[in-house]
């Protein structure tokens, strides 16, 4: 997508949003349309934003998101620095979902495949 790369798995999918980009409402709306269109409208799925590049996002985007669609279950946040680290932690405050923050991509694959409702 124009604001940054997802990359849909059979339980999760990665997000790596786009440097500079300020994550906003509209944006997360067009990626649940690509998602509803891959998965369905009734699947159960795991989110990993991947940190890599530098952006912001609207931390309301997580209780909209609850609202709206129910789809994923856990998300995790992989946080390469201290400030996305605690940006992560404010995010947490946020959303009623699990949200955990990991200092590696794999130790948040790992999470996410352990999690109670893919067993």
């Amino acid at each position: 997508m124009p604001f940054g790369t997802y990359f849909f798995f059979e339980k999760f999918i990665v997000s790596e949003i786009n440097e500079g980009v300020h994550f906003e409402w509209n944006m997360a709306e067009k990626l649940a349309l690509e998602v509803f269109k891959y998965y369905g409208k009734n699947a159960k799925l795991g989110f990993i934003s991947n940190r890599v590049n530098r952006h912001s996002v609207d931390p309301q985007n997580w209780i909209k998101l609850e609202k709206n669609h129910t789809i994923i279950i856990a998300s995790a946040i992989v946080a390469y620095d201290k400030l996305n680290f605690m940006n992560a932690s404010i995010e947490k405050k946020f959303t009623k979902n699990s949200i955990k923050r990991c200092k590696s991509l794999n130790e948040a694959i790992k999470w996410i495949l352990e999690l109670e409702e893919f067993k």
